[in-house]
């Protein structure tokens, strides 16, 4: 039943023995077949009391970088610790002792192929930054650019590789043998893990981050991301721009009356609100450190190894979730986090609905200005998981996220209004969306789209009226009224009338562009701008009409 111990790994398997039994696993320990490692050499070992929730950063401190990211997750999962252990876990921090800057200077030169003398007119010896993977210096280029060099901590990828190898057996036999497991699959959590770990080695994907997150930026004037230098960065190497600014929780007093900080406050939400919302990809891990108050009065955002992508369906539904907090609708964000979710055998829906009324009601009991977006999804996480719900891992993600986001705007602006920011920015928001959807490249996905019915369709109803000649169709009903089914077979046949007048018009419209016209809009022909612009107006209606419609209906049937 235990644990296949790897022989080089003894040592490794001897420390989180020892985490384990500290922190009240320690049968699990026996079972897994670590007791006899652990007692081997610490026989006298004797759990005295409860560990104070501090402890638990401490220790996983000790264990190195790997347990130090792993520390900073487990923070993000309150289905997971109490409370305390997740404040505790919160101030955990992944400064380290830096190595030597003969070490430094050894990877730049193998990374970059040059000679040191030859990229950078001056380098700091001493690093302005040390972490568990690599540490930060100061430097200046041959043609006087300021900038930052991040470097990989030498011999970090095969500490890091080694401890999650471990760590996925532990996961493995946690889902097999323990109630714990089977309810939150840690073996997937530790998947997804990895997979943020590795990236976060790989310093080519942070460099891309950088860009795409100061790309998307562009509009807010008073937003600073440094921009990668991609001649002089690698996989363990990663030079940018230099940002010169101190931390948003050193901001003093004093600093406080020389700048605007309730607009600063208001950007910073805007551009996280339009990141996750509208872009699809966002800075997961705005905690103060990573984000700074430049000398000319700007927020900074820095070190994006840690990041999020959302799919277009799960934007619309977070969408929809910040609205409902916002507004205080328990049965909507509980229904959203079903929507969202994946509901296990054991799910219980009456305990989780009781436990999400409970979170957003005791949240609407308070001024408003002292709502936390963040508390509140991470609550969504924690009753989700004590109701057997499966919830996606960017969704906790999310609440990290907007918690770290919620101090940061109260730091700047201690009168910082969050549910207000959503209120006033969620018509933009929308907008934004509506306009990227009618892309030029979704347009034409739209137009293929309909190519391909209009050309299968035929074949379809053929298919349909033969089973129908032959006695052969066969519908499948479970418990519905008659009457209903009749309504949704008009609503079927009503839509697919629609849908052949809206191919029709896209057909005629993109024949008539062709025919040269008097009559212009825009430069086109107006006559097929007009038959767009009318599909367009019927699709969107047809869109709205079954997104509101048609959910509720299908509620009520349940």
């Amino acid at each position: 039943m235990g644990i296949s111990l790897k022989p080089e790994y003894l040592k490794r398997y001897k420390d989180i023995a020892l985490l384990l039994f500290k922190y009240g696993n320690s049968d699990l320990v026996q079972n897994a077949g670590l007791e006899e490692t652990l007692l081997s050499e610490e026989p006298r070992i004797v759990k005295e009391g409860q560990p104070k929730p501090e402890e638990l950063a401490n220790d996983l401190e000790a264990l190195g970088p790997t347990f130090i990211k792993l520390g900073q997750l487990l923070s993000t999962r309150p289905d997971f610790l109490p409370t305390p252990y997740l404040v505790g876990l919160s101030r955990l921090q992944d400064n380290c002792e830096p190595f030597s800057f003969k070490d430094v200077e050894s990877i730049i030169v193998s990374e970059l192929g040059v000679r040191f003398s030859k990229a950078f007119s001056e380098f700091s010896t001493e690093p302005i930054a040390a972490a568990s993977i690599g540490q930060i210096h100061r430097a200046k280029m041959r043609d006087g650019r300021e900038v930052a060099v991040k470097v990989q901590r030498p011999g970090i990828r095969e500490i890091v590789l080694q401890d999650l190898d471990i760590l996925s057996e532990i996961a493995d036999f946690y889902d097999k043998h323990t109630e714990a497991g089977k309810r939150y699959e840690f073996a997937g959590i530790l998947d997804e893990f990895r997979k943020s770990l590795l990236a976060e080695l790989d310093y080519r994907k942070e460099a891309q981050n950088l860009q795409t997150l100061k790309d998307n930026m562009s509009e807010f004037s008073l937003i600073v991301v440094p921009e990668p230098i991609n001649d002089y960065s690698s996989s363990k190497v990663l030079t940018m721009d230099f940002i010169d600014g101190k931390k948003i929780t050193s901001i003093s007093k004093l600093n406080q009356l020389e700048i605007d900080g309730s607009a600063l406050a208001e950007e910073v939400f805007k551009a996280y609100l339009k990141q996750i919302l509208v872009d699809g990809f966002f800075h997961a891990d705005p905690h103060p450190g990573n984000v700074l108050l430049t000398k000319d009065n700007r927020v900074a955002l820095i070190d994006l190894g840690m990041v999020a992508r959302l799919t277009p369906r799960l934007q619309q539904k977070l969408l929809q979730l910040i609205l409902a907090i916002s507004e205080g609708r328990a049965d909507a964000v509980a229904n959203l986090a079903i929507e969202i979710g994946e509901p296990k055998d054991n799910f219980d829906q009456k305990k989780f609905r009781k436990e999400i009324t409970e979170l957003v009601q005791g949240h609407l009991g308070k001024n408003m200005k002292e709502m936390d977006f963040g508390v509140v999804i991470l609550g969504v996480t924690s009753a989700a998981g004590e109701s057997f719900i499966r919830l996606p891992v960017e969704l906790t993600m999310l609440g990290k996220t907007l918690l770290n986001l919620d101090q940061v705007g109260r730091t700047l602006d201690p009168d910082f209004n969050p549910n207000d920011s959503v209120q006033r920015n969620a018509a933009r928001i929308m907008n934004q969306r509506m306009l990227k959807s009618i892309s030029p490249g979704h347009f034409y996905t739209n137009v293929l789209e309909t190519k391909d019915f209009l050309e299968f369709l035929p074949g379809r109803f053929n298919k349909i009226l033969d089973l129908v000649a032959t006695n052969k169709l066969k519908v499948k009903v479970d418990s519905i009224d008659e009457s209903m089914l009749v309504d949704a077979f008009q609503k079927v046949a009503n839509r697919i009338t629609l849908g052949l007048v809206l191919a029709a018009l896209i057909m005629s419209a993109s024949n008539l562009m062709k025919i040269p016209s008097p009559f212009t809009i825009l430069g086109y022909p107006g006559l097929a701008i007009i038959f767009y612009i009318l599909a367009a107006t019927c699709g969107f209606g047809l869109v709205i009409h079954i997104a509101l419609y048609d959910q509720k209906a299908q509620k009520y049937c349940k």
